[in-house]
Protein backbone atom coordinates (compact mmCIF):
# COMPACT_ATOMS: atom_id res chain seq x y z
CA UNK A 1 0.00 0.00 0.00
CA UNK A 2 1.31 3.71 -0.83
CA UNK A 3 1.24 6.14 1.35
CA UNK A 4 -1.76 8.04 -0.80
CA UNK A 5 -3.90 5.20 -0.38
CA UNK A 6 -2.64 4.34 3.43
CA UNK A 7 -4.13 7.66 4.73
CA UNK A 8 -6.94 7.83 2.31
CA UNK A 9 -7.77 4.69 3.71
CA UNK A 10 -7.21 6.23 7.16
CA UNK A 11 -8.91 8.93 6.72
CA UNK A 12 -12.04 7.13 5.29
CA UNK A 13 -12.02 4.74 8.33
CA UNK A 14 -12.04 7.55 10.90
CA UNK A 15 -14.69 9.64 9.24
CA UNK A 16 -16.84 6.39 9.23
CA UNK A 17 -16.27 5.69 12.65
CA UNK A 18 -17.54 9.45 13.74
CA UNK A 19 -20.81 9.09 11.62
CA UNK A 20 -21.60 5.42 13.82
CA UNK A 21 -20.46 6.91 16.55
CA UNK A 22 -23.07 10.36 16.10
CA UNK A 23 -25.61 7.80 15.20
CA UNK A 24 -25.51 5.78 18.57
CA UNK A 25 -25.42 9.38 20.19
CA UNK A 26 -28.68 10.48 18.29
CA UNK A 27 -30.18 7.25 18.73
CA UNK A 28 -29.53 6.97 22.40
CA UNK A 29 -31.29 10.45 23.11
CA UNK A 30 -34.03 9.40 20.87
CA UNK A 31 -34.62 6.42 23.39
CA UNK A 32 -35.92 9.01 25.79
CA UNK A 33 -38.43 11.06 23.67
CA UNK A 34 -41.36 10.19 21.15
CA UNK A 35 -43.62 11.88 18.58
CA UNK A 36 -47.09 13.59 19.88
CA UNK A 37 -50.45 11.28 19.04
CA UNK A 38 -51.17 10.94 15.33
CA UNK A 39 -48.02 12.33 14.42
CA UNK A 40 -47.41 11.37 10.60
CA UNK A 41 -44.08 9.08 9.61
CA UNK A 42 -40.78 10.38 11.01
CA UNK A 43 -39.40 11.74 7.18
CA UNK A 44 -43.11 13.19 6.45
CA UNK A 45 -43.21 14.27 9.80
CA UNK A 46 -39.70 16.59 9.98
CA UNK A 47 -41.44 17.89 6.37
CA UNK A 48 -44.05 19.07 7.50
CA UNK A 49 -43.05 20.12 10.54
CA UNK A 50 -42.62 23.95 10.66
CA UNK A 51 -41.43 24.20 14.57
CA UNK A 52 -43.97 26.42 15.34
CA UNK A 53 -44.89 25.55 19.01
CA UNK A 54 -48.29 25.68 18.42
CA UNK A 55 -48.73 21.99 19.40
CA UNK A 56 -46.62 22.42 22.46
CA UNK A 57 -48.71 25.67 23.48
CA UNK A 58 -52.10 24.21 22.82
CA UNK A 59 -51.28 20.76 25.10
CA UNK A 60 -52.93 21.92 28.42
CA UNK A 61 -51.09 19.13 30.43
CA UNK A 62 -47.65 20.73 29.48
CA UNK A 63 -46.73 17.19 28.32
CA UNK A 64 -45.16 17.62 24.29
CA UNK A 65 -41.98 19.99 24.39
CA UNK A 66 -39.04 20.95 22.16
CA UNK A 67 -36.43 19.02 21.14
CA UNK A 68 -32.96 20.46 22.05
CA UNK A 69 -30.18 20.95 19.11
CA UNK A 70 -28.70 18.02 21.23
CA UNK A 71 -30.54 15.68 18.97
CA UNK A 72 -29.20 17.13 15.72
CA UNK A 73 -30.73 19.64 13.19
CA UNK A 74 -33.16 17.50 11.64
CA UNK A 75 -34.95 17.10 14.73
CA UNK A 76 -34.39 19.89 16.66
CA UNK A 77 -37.24 22.44 17.45
CA UNK A 78 -39.53 19.77 16.75
CA UNK A 79 -42.67 18.77 19.50
CA UNK A 80 -41.68 15.38 21.13
CA UNK A 81 -43.18 13.32 24.34
CA UNK A 82 -40.36 12.39 27.11
CA UNK A 83 -43.02 9.57 28.42
CA UNK A 84 -40.34 8.30 31.08
CA UNK A 85 -41.22 11.80 32.87
CA UNK A 86 -44.62 12.50 32.12
CA UNK A 87 -47.48 11.04 30.36
CA UNK A 88 -49.92 11.59 27.73
CA UNK A 89 -53.39 12.46 28.88
CA UNK A 90 -54.71 11.30 25.41
CA UNK A 91 -56.88 14.18 25.69
CA UNK A 92 -60.57 13.38 24.11
CA UNK A 93 -60.48 17.00 21.79
CA UNK A 94 -56.95 16.26 20.95
CA UNK A 95 -55.93 20.16 20.84
CA UNK A 96 -52.20 19.51 20.15
CA UNK A 97 -53.65 18.12 16.96
CA UNK A 98 -55.92 20.42 16.40
CA UNK A 99 -53.44 23.22 16.62
CA UNK A 100 -51.34 21.65 14.17
CA UNK A 101 -51.71 23.68 10.88
CA UNK A 102 -49.24 22.10 8.56
CA UNK A 103 -51.11 18.11 9.35
CA UNK A 104 -47.64 16.96 10.94
CA UNK A 105 -50.18 15.94 13.80
CA UNK A 106 -52.99 14.54 12.09
CA UNK A 107 -56.19 12.04 12.60
CA UNK A 108 -56.53 9.82 9.38
CA UNK A 109 -59.99 10.15 7.97
CA UNK A 110 -61.43 6.71 8.77
CA UNK A 111 -64.39 4.90 7.01
CA UNK A 112 -67.49 4.79 9.21
CA UNK A 113 -67.13 0.39 8.98
CA UNK A 114 -63.75 0.45 10.77
CA UNK A 115 -64.44 2.71 13.54
CA UNK A 116 -65.06 1.39 16.92
CA UNK A 117 -68.48 0.78 18.49
CA UNK A 118 -68.82 4.71 20.17
CA UNK A 119 -67.76 5.65 16.50
CA UNK A 120 -64.42 7.19 17.79
CA UNK A 121 -61.11 7.16 15.98
CA UNK A 122 -58.75 4.45 17.99
CA UNK A 123 -56.46 5.77 20.53
CA UNK A 124 -53.34 5.96 18.99
CA UNK A 125 -50.31 3.67 20.47
CA UNK A 126 -47.59 5.36 22.07
CA UNK A 127 -45.57 3.34 23.66
CA UNK A 128 -45.61 -0.39 25.29
CA UNK A 129 -45.91 -0.28 28.99
CA UNK A 130 -44.87 -3.13 30.92
CA UNK A 131 -45.01 -3.91 34.72
CA UNK A 132 -41.52 -4.57 36.86
CA UNK A 133 -42.23 -6.83 39.15
CA UNK A 134 -38.60 -6.00 41.30
CA UNK A 135 -39.69 -2.47 41.69
CA UNK A 136 -44.05 -3.37 42.26
CA UNK A 137 -45.12 -3.11 45.54
CA UNK A 138 -48.06 -5.69 45.27
CA UNK A 139 -45.23 -8.02 44.15
CA UNK A 140 -43.55 -7.83 47.41
CA UNK A 141 -46.35 -7.23 49.72
CA UNK A 142 -48.11 -4.39 50.57
CA UNK A 143 -50.94 -2.88 48.44
CA UNK A 144 -51.18 0.17 46.21
CA UNK A 145 -53.06 0.71 43.05
CA UNK A 146 -51.81 4.57 42.40
CA UNK A 147 -51.44 3.07 38.43
CA UNK A 148 -55.14 1.53 38.27
CA UNK A 149 -56.74 4.96 39.29
CA UNK A 150 -54.92 6.94 36.44
CA UNK A 151 -55.49 4.93 33.72
CA UNK A 152 -57.90 6.59 31.56
CA UNK A 153 -58.13 3.57 29.17
CA UNK A 154 -60.64 0.79 30.51
CA UNK A 155 -59.30 -2.39 31.00
CA UNK A 156 -55.91 -1.30 30.20
CA UNK A 157 -54.53 -1.74 33.45
CA UNK A 158 -55.90 -4.13 35.93
CA UNK A 159 -55.87 -6.18 39.42
CA UNK A 160 -55.22 -9.45 39.25
CA UNK A 161 -55.05 -11.38 42.77
CA UNK A 162 -53.93 -7.22 43.93
CA UNK A 163 -51.07 -7.10 41.51
CA UNK A 164 -51.81 -4.68 38.24
CA UNK A 165 -51.74 -6.73 35.30
CA UNK A 166 -51.46 -4.45 31.32
CA UNK A 167 -53.44 -6.27 28.14
CA UNK A 168 -51.28 -5.18 25.88
CA UNK A 169 -54.19 -5.13 23.39
CA UNK A 170 -55.73 -2.30 24.92
CA UNK A 171 -52.63 0.27 26.19
CA UNK A 172 -51.77 3.11 24.76
CA UNK A 173 -48.47 3.09 26.47
CA UNK A 174 -49.43 6.53 27.48
CA UNK A 175 -47.85 6.63 30.50
CA UNK A 176 -49.81 8.09 33.15
CA UNK A 177 -49.41 5.05 34.93
CA UNK A 178 -45.73 5.68 35.16
CA UNK A 179 -46.31 9.19 35.96
CA UNK A 180 -48.22 8.08 39.17
CA UNK A 181 -46.18 5.63 40.07
CA UNK A 182 -44.82 6.24 44.01
CA UNK A 183 -41.78 3.92 43.87
CA UNK A 184 -38.39 4.63 43.09
CA UNK A 185 -36.99 3.22 40.35
CA UNK A 186 -40.47 3.47 38.94
CA UNK A 187 -42.25 -0.32 38.53
CA UNK A 188 -43.97 0.78 35.02
CA UNK A 189 -41.53 0.94 32.14
CA UNK A 190 -42.11 2.66 29.25
CA UNK A 191 -40.40 1.28 25.93
CA UNK A 192 -40.58 2.71 22.42
CA UNK A 193 -42.61 0.48 19.70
Amino acid sequence: MDRRSFFRSAIDKGGKATVKAIDASVNKQATHWLRPPFAINELEFLLACTRCNDCIDACPHNVIFSLSAKVGARAAGTPALDLLNKGCHLCKDWPCISACTPKALFIPDVPADTKNKTNVISLPVLAKASINTEACLPFSGPECGACIDCCPVDGALTLDMAKPVIDQALCTGCALCREACITEPKAIDIASL
